[in-house]
């Protein structure tokens, strides 16, 4: 019987705006302005240094990916070079992070739809959006790209848009509640560092946490139609991106505002377009958070199905999930991921909001154990296949000098998140989850050993 393989579906353009999509998260719209409250014009040099370790993730990534076509996931080159534990833990813990992604997006789109239809209860647009998201993830992995392709690009045009009206008004020193637009602004108003190193190290925090799914666009390498022509050309793409959409549309923000004018519990998209005179601003802003939210969930649905796709082919979860339906889609691993993740939106009502907020920290602290699992992996397959490295066409760049900057600077911003009150707890909990991998992890070699006492050949030792 032959072997059930994913559908290569996604085209290149699909997959350069599946990139673009996980470089601009909600974060650059909304959480913006706190950020440049927190740090001033020194957040580009946060952005710079993140995008940076971020390209040379995804540098890593898509070497260890593109060694082995048969790749589909994280899951499938860590339990190679880590082992299966490593692998069982790596998987589920990535399905962990965008489940509570997506609970929280999911209740994004509750309350940015009450904007318009106050007295719509909030958890009925997140349902309608989550059964829509459901069904088109049925239907094709290709339908997936479409709409991804179409949510990204809303984002761009929205963040285009605002460099260049920015653009205009600070030539024409476009006059403002604060004064005349101007790319003095930058640095006439306490310097670039005006909050000492202090403002500026803290705002790793939401920086990083602004990057969170730019892994993504390596999760479609199994279902890419070219992956060795598309994959690197993402990736080589995302200095550019990065520098366009977070460091030009802040630059120009801070210069059309001072920083310490930019409202922190607002948009600074909204405050750029209301002072040109755009009296549908904030409207406009919530339609674009609006479709960011939901395609956050998109990915969520796809990414936490495929993750448990490959690790049912691994035996690390029920087998039923790696079954794949007539259009080559794990629809098992859909359903079962979309049924988890409308739990977590109806538990996001009953519990306290601190334990949502708890909940979406440790998200971020688990994201930093994917990114260091990735370059850890990275490091022995360099060492232990030279074969592989040899026919390799797409290396990381300073290896493995870029590595041990890598790992050490996901270890600086966990010292960060320790720094902040409202994260600090999740570096507590967070080792809870791993304990709990571990322990599941053993018990299930125990059974199997039990089950099968002569025939271990399958079972990796760690």
């Amino acid at each position: 019987m032959q072997e059930q393989t994913l559908s290569r579906g996604l085209k290149n353009r699909h997959v350069q705006l599946i990139a673009i999509g996980g470089a601009i998260g909600t974060g650059l719209f909304l959480g913006a302005g706190k950020s440049i409250h927190l740090a001033g014009p020194s957040i580009l040099f946060a952005y710079m240094i993140t995008g940076a370790i971020c390209f040379l993730i995804m540098r890593a990534l898509g070497e260890l990916l593109l060694s082995n076509l048969n790749y589909h996931s994280f899951v499938d080159f860590v339990r190679d070079y880590l082992g299966n534990m490593a692998a069982f833990m790596t998987g589920w813990t990535y399905w962990f992070c965008w489940i509570s992604i997506a609970m929280a997006d999911l209740t994004a789109v509750g309350l940015y739809t009450q904007y318009w239809f106050p007295s719509v209860p909030q958890w009925m647009p997140g349902l309608i959006a989550l059964v829509i998201l459901l069904f088109m993830n049925l239907a094709t992995v290709k339908l997936f790209g479409e709409m991804e392709f179409w949510f990204a690009l809303i984002k761009v045009i929205a963040i285009l848009t605002l460099i260049v009206v920015g653009i205009v008004m600070i030539i024409k020193g476009f006059s403002t509640p604060s004064g005349a637009a101007s790319f003095t602004n930058l640095w006439s108003h306490g310097g670039l560092f005006p909050n000492g190193i202090n403002g500026f190290i803290l705002s790793f925090q939401m920086v990083v946490f602004a990057f969170v799914g730019i892994e993504l666009v390596g999760l479609t390498a199994g279902e890419t139609e070219d992956p060795e022509r598309v994959i690197p050309k993402a990736i080589n793409n995302i200095p550019i991106r990065i520098i366009i959409f977070y460091i030009g549309a802040l630059i120009v923000i801070m210069s059309v505002y001072p920083w310490n004018d930019i409202v922190p519990t607002e948009s600074p998209f909204v405050q750029v377009f209301v002072a040109v005179g755009i009296a549908a601003a904030a409207g406009i802003v919530n339609f674009v958070v609006l479709t960011s939210a939901a395609s956050a969930c998109n990915s969520a649905i796809f990414s936490t199905s495929r993750m448990v796709y490959s690790l049912a082919k691994d035996k690390n979860a029920p087998v039923s999930l790696a079954k794949l339906d007539a259009r080559k889609v794990p629809s098992n691993a859909l359903f079962f991921s979309t049924v988890i993740i409308l739990v977590s939106v109806v538990l996001n009502y009953v519990m306290p909001e601190g334990v949502f907020t708890l909940i979406t920290s440790v998200s971020t602290v688990c994201f930093i154990f994917i990114w260091g699992i990735t370059i850890i992996s990275h490091l022995k397959y360099r060492k232990t296949r030279p074969d592989l490295v040899k026919a390799n066409k797409f290396k990381m760049p300073l290896y493995p000098f870029a590595n041990y900057l890598i790992l050490a600077f996901l270890a600086f911003v966990l010292v960060v998140l320790a720094l902040a009150e409202d994260t600090r707890v999740a570096l507590f909990i967070t080792p809870v989850w791993f304990i709990l991998l571990i322990a599941i992890y053993k018990m299930r070699k125990m059974d199997a050993n039990h089950a099968d006492p002569v025939n271990q050949e399958n079972i990796v030792e760690n």
